[in-house]
């Protein structure tokens, strides 16, 4: 297993390392040690590698990921696994504002708790949070679920368009356009997958509730002017 360690390493060997594996190689587990809040770790991977950061990581750590499984044993800043195509990011602790931000695709877990603006404008990423998530969270989300086992910040999925929500907590508020809708058959089952995927076992799906778009901002209209 190749180990990179980022106290005596520069930060872009070990990320043209994950850049430059050649089909074929065995060499596909990486090892990295001593990140201490390093920005931009492990970014722009684009094939089916493994990952295991052993410390704190700081902005953007696993951005664009494809394919890729990329597990941070320990907390992450701002815009983790910003604009994620597919794979797997998981983080152990907590992560800071707008984690998985513009997500395309994938699986984003974060076992602790993440601040404002989590799953900001996600374009298909699925995010689950063990914890709770802040303020402004699934703004503008387009596509994808956003499943929080904690409690949810105010102004929860303002502007929302077509993804789907799920908080086993309390809502402190629901920003515009943002209401609470039917928990359908269907949305138990991709719950349950989801809970699976993340590692939880021990909460049922009917313990959730479902939020979605009330579909009156796609289009202006002047009865909703003071909506916008």
């Amino acid at each position: 297993m190749p180990q990179f360690d980022l106290s005596d390493t520069p930060l872009r060997e070990l990320n043209q390392a994950l850049h430059s594996v050649p089909e074929g190689s065995n060499d596909t587990h990486f090892e990295v040690i001593n990140p201490r809040g390093s920005h931009s770790v492990a970014v722009g991977i684009d094939q089916p590698l493994t990952v295991e950061i052993k410390g704190n990581v700081g902005y953007y750590c696993a951005g664009m990921n494809a394919e890729a499984t990329v597990t941070v044993h320990g907390s992450a800043g701002p815009g983790v696994a910003e604009n994620m195509m597919s794979g797997t990011v998981i983080i152990e602790g907590d992560a800071s504002q707008y984690a998985g931000a513009t997500g395309r695709g994938g699986l984003l877990v974060i076992k602790g708790n993440a601040a404002s603006r989590c799953g900001i404008s996600m374009k298909g990423i699925d995010i689950v949070v063990h914890g709770s998530i802040g303020h402004m969270s699934a703004f503008m989300a387009q596509s994808g679920h956003l499943v929080v086992l904690g409690d949810a910040g105010e102004a929860l999925g303002d502007s929302l368009y077509e993804a789907k929500l799920f908080v086993r907590g309390e809502v402190k508020s629901l920003g515009a356009d943002c209401i609470e809708k039917p928990m359908k058959p269907e949305h138990l089952e991709k719950l349950a997958e989801l809970l699976e995927r993340a590692g939880v076992t021990d909460v049922k799906p009917e313990e959730f509730r479902r939020y979605g778009s009330a579909r009156k901002l796609y289009n202006f209209n002047i009865d909703n002017a003071d909506a916008y």
